[in-house]
């Protein structure tokens, strides 16, 4: 928004300080000039025009102080507001470098904390969580563009080698893995969709109970998990907190997934518990599988990372399950830790704050509708 050119903060403060001298000078010299008029000097009690003699004495000094002080205030005044606009200035410099796009520089304000000190450093950490935010930003599309290209250049290939087919047979194997392809590109779409909407935290929330939803996920999932030997154990205690249900069932859901999706090839193990503690809720997943580095466990839920090849072609995902875990905790003001079990395997925890539960007489949804967990076991 294009402005008028006004007049500096400097140069208004210099007027101010300069001002409040006069001010100050005026005032001392109005006091002198009562005292003079009021009490008679000796040597000039007997004359007869005393007062015209006093003006002639005091006008002259009076007019060199207020232009000595009138002086020394506009150049103090000016001296002074440069001293202490010094920090703004810099503040000023890396805000318009920020805006220009370079988000690497800091101010890095020296001196002892004061307010300018303050905001310099507030201004710091903005930037350096916005420095990490875009360039987050960036690996992330750049991850999506090549992740959604492999599918896009697939299709291309096969719809090439079915249009120079010179008989037009369209075989029944190039059909299947054209719809396998074009499935893994659009549950790669809805998972950016949706971990945009997460991102941007566009959800309504409301009380929701962690143990349903594991127990709805594990419902979900259990023809999966029987279907790879896998046996799933749910165990907990009623869990509110607030927030989306249908993010939270999602982010339930991805955990349990990739819990049975990187397990062990047969009589592996996912477990699904919940507790509730005063201020905090937690749901833990952790499955057995291969054995697993801290440094890997520590990146697993970046974008479009697996933690091992040993994964069921049918049911890979898009590598986007925890990342979408990741986002959907931190919209809700959560915690994700996910470590490497020492026998193998992965435990993840979600940690949310809380909600209050209804009191002694009122109406309480949670327990009015909850039921306990059931264990899903498949031999």
């Amino acid at each position: 928004m294009h402005r008028e050119p006004g007049t500096s903060v400097r140069l208004k403060l210099t007027l101010s300080y300069a001002g409040f001298l006069m001010l100050a000078g005026v005032l001392l010299l109005a006091a002198g000039w009562v005292f003079l008029d009021r009490v008679a000097h000796p040597g000039l009690i007997f004359m007869p025009d005393y007062r015209l003699a006093v003006v002639r004495q005091f006008a002259p000094i009076a007019a060199a102080v207020l232009a000595f002080l009138l002086v020394f205030g506009l150049l103090g005044g000016w001296f002074l507001a440069g001293r202490m606009l010094a920090p703004l200035t810099r503040i000023t410099h890396a805000t318009r470098m920020a805006a220009n796009g370079t988000l690497s520089h800091r101010i890095r304000l020296p001196g002892r904390e004061d307010e300018f000190r303050e905001l310099a450093d507030a201004f710091d950490t903005m930037l350096a969580q916005l420095e990490a935010h875009v360039a987050e930003q960036q690996r992330f599309a750049a991850n999506a563009s090549h992740e959604l290209r492999t599918p896009l250049a697939i299709s291309k290939a096969l719809l090439d080698v079915a249009r120079t087919d010179p008989d037009h047979h369209v075989t029944r194997e190039l059909i299947d893995r054209l719809h396998t392809v074009n499935t893994r590109a659009i549950d790669l779409t809805e998972a950016l969709l949706l971990l945009s909407r997460a991102e941007q935290r566009t959800f309504s929330r409301e009380t929701v109970d962690l143990s349903l939803l594991a127990e709805e996920a594990t419902e979900t999932l259990l023809p999966l998990a029987e279907k790879h030997g896998i046996t799933i154990e749910t165990r907990g205690d009623i869990a509110p907190t607030t927030g989306s249900p249908t993010l939270l069932l999602q982010l339930t859901t991805n955990l349990v997934h990739n819990a049975i999706v990187h397990n062990l090839p047969e009589h592996g193990t996912v477990r699904i518990t919940t507790r509730a503690d005063p201020d905090t809720v937690t749901l833990t997943v952790e499955n057995t599988g291969e054995k697993l580095t801290p440094e890997l466990a520590s990146t697993l839920t970046e974008p479009f990372l697996r933690g091992t090849e040993r994964v069921h072609t049918d049911h890979a995902g898009v590598g986007l399950g925890l990342a979408i875990v990741k986002t959907i905790t931190h919209a809700h003001d959560g915690t994700l830790t996910v470590t490497a079990r020492s026998e193998g395997g992965l435990r993840t925890i979600v940690e949310l704050a809380a909600t209050a539960e209804a009191g002694p007489g009122e109406p309480d949804a949670l327990q009015r509708y909850h039921q306990p967990l059931r264990s899903g076991t498949s031999e």
